[in-house]
């Protein structure tokens, strides 16, 4: 017997392994790093939660799923394996004790999210950790081709030699080809080191119905009976569609919660409880619902509008059926919704003159700070008026072409005060550093209680680096010596390139949004053809992820029953001509001011936000949202008609 058979059994009292987990365990067993390419539901947390006990030290697991995380924790504390997150939800106390625990050896598998990394006294806290194994869950998000790019997964393998680990692990569920070659690419895995065990899960019934969007809840309402007492997830594009489907499913006797993202947060995390523990037995939700939920017993997934991409859909599929048994997965398709699929990618696209206004901030800072830049995102945002994702992913693409280089992020403010008597601060250090802590206090500029730590001033009252008083400041609040608080987490880059020509430059990256943009806009093309084919659904879907061991129809799909589903074209609208522009857009032009533009006016009209649409409340003013149904080009020309 094998050291991963041992382990399993062992410790998670499984006889014998899911198809390639033994692999990829022996993998990183063996002092190689790997990537695990399963379906959802498949047993890929296994992969790093088996060899973390035998691994001498910390597991650091990063992932972009909250709810995950705490499944997993649940699941490895009833197996006796120490394991923790760290996470915004948690008290400074019990963060504190958790990363102690850490330092101590006492935990096994750390989890957090990639932004936990932003925070530079997160960083130094993890350079004094010695890291086994670095595991990087929805692996996919670090490419481009994939469809959640997210750019902080991009400084990943930075981090892996910044905190020194020798090895890494991808998890993902949904990549292709081109995803999988450029993330293992990045982490310098090898081609043999590439599980994919194969998409196909025999237990999914797929089914397109082809039907009008008024006729949506009659089917609904034929197809919830049979399911009485059986968990499910309906899902939806809009957070008002939620509502308002879950409110006629109880008005018809059916037991139905909403689900999304404009919630609070502790109704959503209720309302999740109630369905894991099976109190509520259906959840209407937007995509916010479902990310790294392990619930074995749902039954059925229904998509009452499309999802965004195939591989939107996979996912959401795959939250069906993980108990083996069979899963009903419905998709009730029309093309109504298409442009508004559409305009969510278009409102991640940046203007030309947004992304020159960047780059000019850029060489600015640069050539008056001696090649350094300091960015403070959320400001950057506003004043450009680029989303954060988008100007994230400016960044990267600026990086790419050897504008900047990104040297560090800080907090732009350290605050503290003291949790005791300055004289007794000071007798519980000796010596040197005892001279280091006052000189801290003496630089720091005091108000009535709390100081402001000034490290150019520091710098000059006594020579040292400022990592050394991130850590001396960071030990203090530890020990509760003091109370700190940080703010204005401040990106730095160094300039590489001062001579550039701006204007192509921008052109150039403006170009390579659109590229992006058109791949997006294609994706939910394919994902209409893909409902629409006369082809088996299950092979088409196995084939999209290179899966090739599906070699002949599934046999339980809608298409191998012989409903090939029609889906009715979009009806006929009202003509834009038709449209007041003065009455939709008064209200907006007056907030707008001299700011007003043939994009700005077009977003809001599509219900697309901005950061001057947040800064400025627009969401209540007469014409946000209001032609949300019409394709945003179609849109900027009959606004630019206008102006």
């Amino acid at each position: 017997m094998t050291l991963s058979q041992q382990l399993l059994q062992q410790h998670f009292g499984f006889d014998q392994f899911r198809g390639g987990q033994q692999q990829v365990i022996d993998t990183i067993l063996a002092g190689q790093s790997a990537a695990a390419i399963f379906p959802t539901g498949s047993g890929k947390s296994l992969c790093y939660q088996l060899p973390a006990i035998a691994l001498p030290n910390l597991t650091l697991v990063i992932s972009p799923l909250l709810a995950l995380m705490q499944d997993q924790l649940a699941f490895l504390a009833d197996k006796g394996i120490p394991a923790a997150s760290i996470d915004s939800m948690q008290t400074r106390d019990q963060t504190q004790h958790i990363m102690q625990q850490v330092r101590m050896g006492q935990i096994k598998i750390l989890m957090v999210s990639v932004e936990r990394l932003n925070n530079e006294r997160f960083r130094q806290f993890l350079q004094q950790i010695p890291i086994s194994l670095l595991v990087v869950d929805e692996a996919h998000c670090i490419s481009e081709w994939g469809h959640n790019f997210r750019p902080d997964y991009l400084k990943l393998p930075t981090y892996k030699q910044q905190f020194h680990i020798e090895q890494t692990l991808l998890l993902t569920a949904t990549a292709t080809d081109n995803v999988i070659d450029d993330m293992a690419k990045k982490f310098a895995i090898e081609t043999h080191n590439v599980t994919t065990t194969g998409f196909y899960r025999s237990n999914l019934n797929l089914y397109v119905h082809g039907t009008s969007e008024g006729d949506k809840m009659n089917l609904l309402s034929q197809w919830l009976p049979s399911y009485h007492g059986q968990s499910g997830i309906i899902y939806v594009t809009l957070q008002q569609t939620a509502e308002n489907v879950a409110l006629n499913l109880q008005q018809q006797g059916i037991d139905a919660q909403a689900y999304h993202a404009g919630m609070d947060s502790d109704k959503r995390q209720f309302i999740q409880k109630q369905f894991m523990q099976g109190e509520v037995k259906l959840i209407v939700a937007t995509i916010a619902f479902g990310m790294g939920i392990d619930k074995a017993d749902i039954r059925y997934v229904i998509h009452y509008d499309l999802p965004k991409s195939i591989e939107n859909y996979s996912q959401e599929i795959g939250r069906a059926g993980r108990d083996s048994q069979a899963a009903d997965c419905l998709v009730l398709a029309n093309k109504d919704n298409i442009n508004v699929l559409e305009n969510f990618v278009y409102g991640d696209t940046p203007e030309r003159s947004e992304i020159e206004f960047v780059i000019k901030e850029l060489l600015t800072q640069g050539q008056e700070n001696h090649g350094q830049i300091d960015i403070v995102l959320y400001h950057l945002s506003s004043q450009s008026n680029i989303r954060m994702l988008a100007l994230k992913t400016l960044l990267v693409y600026l990086e790419l072409v050897g504008l900047i280089k990104p040297s560090h992020s800080y907090f732009a403010e350290y605050k503290f005060k003291l949790l005791t008597e300055e004289s007794a601060l000071l007798a519980a250090f000796p010596g040197e550093r005892q001279a280091f802590i006052k000189a801290m206090l003496q630089s720091s500029q005091k108000a009535k209680i709390w100081y402001n730590v000034d490290f150019d001033a520091m710098a000059k009252l006594y020579s040292d680096d400022r990592q050394r008083m991130v850590r001396a400041i960071d030990y203090l609040d530890e020990k509760g010596f003091i109370e700190l608080q940080t703010k204005q987490m401040t990106e730095v880059y160094q300039l590489l390139n001062a001579n550039v020509d701006v204007s192509a430059l921008s052109q150039q990256i403006h170009q390579q949004f659109s590229v992006k943009e058109q791949n997006e806009v294609s994706r939910i093309s394919a994902l209409i053809n893909f409902f629409a084919s006369d082809q088996c659904l299950s092979k088409q879907l196995a084939e999209y992820f290179s899966d090739a061991q599906l070699t002949q129809p599934c046999g339980h799909c809608s298409v191998c029953h012989g409903q090939v589903a029609v889906l009715p074209e979009k009806p006929m609208m009202q003509s834009l001509t038709d449209h007041n522009f003065i009455n939709l857009t008064s209200e907006i032009s007056a907030k707008l001011g001299s700011q007003r533009s043939v994009t700005l006016l077009s977003r809001f009209l599509c219900g697309l936000t901005t950061p001057i649409f947040t800064k400025l409340r627009v969401r209540k003013l007469t014409g946000f949202a209001a032609l949300e149904q019409y394709r945003y080009s179609d849109v900027k020309d009959w606004v630019a008609s206008h102006l």
